[in-house]
C-alpha cells in the first residue's frame, strides 16, 4: 500500500530539506508546478521516495510512503533555487516549470553556460523565436572563445614564469607576459559584453513582435530615445 506525505516548507528552507532527504537516501521522483487561480501565485511540489525506509516498510506490512515537499505562495518573479546540485534528474521538471509558467529557476548545475532553454513569453506552450535562439547560441560560442583565450594567456604566463631561472628572472618573465594576459582578459570581456548586448536586443525584439503594433511602436520609440540619451552621456 502506498501513502503520500506532504510537508509544506518555506522557499528559503527548500534546499536544506532537500539536502536532508538526499542524506537519508531518498530518491527523486518528480516535481511539478501549478498556478493558484484565486491569487495568481504558484505552488511547487517535489516528490521523493525514501528507498531505505520504503524497503523496511514493505518488508513489514507491504506499504511505503511517498514524501512530498510543498512550496506555496510563490510570486512569478521570485527566484527559486534549483535542486539540481542534489538531484540532476530534476532538470526537465524545473525547465518545464519555466516553459509553462515563466518561473525563474536559478543556479542550475547543468552547464548550458547560463543560457538554458527559455521561452519568449510566460504563456503556456509558447516557443523561443529563431532570432533569440541564434543570438543565444552565438553568445555561448563567444563566451567559450573568450574563456579559452584567457585560459591560454594564463597558461603562457605560468609557463614563462616557471621557465625563468631565479627569483629576479621569474619576476621579469611575469611582468613580460602580464600585459598580453591583461589584454586577452580585456578582449574577452569586450566580446562577452557584445554578445550579451546582441542577446538582449534579440530578446527585446521577440517581445516587441508579440505586442500590439501600436504599443510596440511606443516601446521602440522610448528605447530609441533612451539609447540616444545614453550615447550623449558617453560622448560628453
Amino acid at each position: 500500500m502506498q501513502k503520500a506525505i506532504y510537508t509544506t516548507v518555506e522557499l528559503d528552507a527548500l534546499l536544506s530539506h532537500v539536502q536532508a532527504l538526499k542524506g537519508a537516501g531518498a530518491r527523486f521522483v518528480q516535481m511539478h508546478a501549478e498556478r493558484n487561480v484565486d491569487d495568481g501565485t504558484y505552488r511547487l511540489v517535489y516528490t521523493f521516495i525514501n528507498v531505505r525506509a520504503a524497503q523496511e516498510q514493505i518488508a513489514q506490512d507491504g506499504s511505503y510512503a511517498i514524501e512530498n515537499l510543498v512550496v506555496d505562495g510563490i510570486d512569478q518573479y521570485q527566484e527559486i533555487p534549483s535542486i539540481s546540485s542534489y538531484y540532476p534528474a530534476v532538470f526537465p521538471f524545473e525547465n518545464e516549470a519555466h516553459d509553462l509558467f515563466g518561473l525563474a529557476i536559478t543556479d542550475m548545475q547543468i552547464d548550458f553556460k547560463g543560457f538554458f532553454y527559455q521561452v519568449s513569453t510566460a504563456d503556456p506552450m509558447s516557443v523561443i523565436t529563431p532570432e533569440v535562439k541564434a543570438a543565444r547560441e552565438k553568445a555561448m560560442k563567444v563566451r567559450a572563445a573568450a574563456e579559452a583565450k584567457v585560459r591560454k594567456a594564463a597558461a603562457e604566463k605560468a609557463a614563462a614564469a616557471a621557465a625563468a631561472a631565479g627569483e629576479g628572472a621569474g619576476d621579469a618573465a611575469g611582468a613580460a607576459v602580464a600585459q598580453p594576459t591583461a589584454a586577452a582578459g580585456s578582449d574577452a570581456q569586450h566580446d562577452e559584453a557584445a554578445a550579451k548586448a546582441a542577446l538582449k536586443a534579440a530578446e527585446m525584439e521577440a517581445k516587441l513582435a508579440a505586442m500590439d503594433p501600436e504599443k510596440a511602436a511606443k516601446v521602440r520609440a522610448a528605447l530609441a530615445a533612451k539609447a540616444a540619451r545614453d550615447k550623449q552621456k558617453k560622448e560628453a
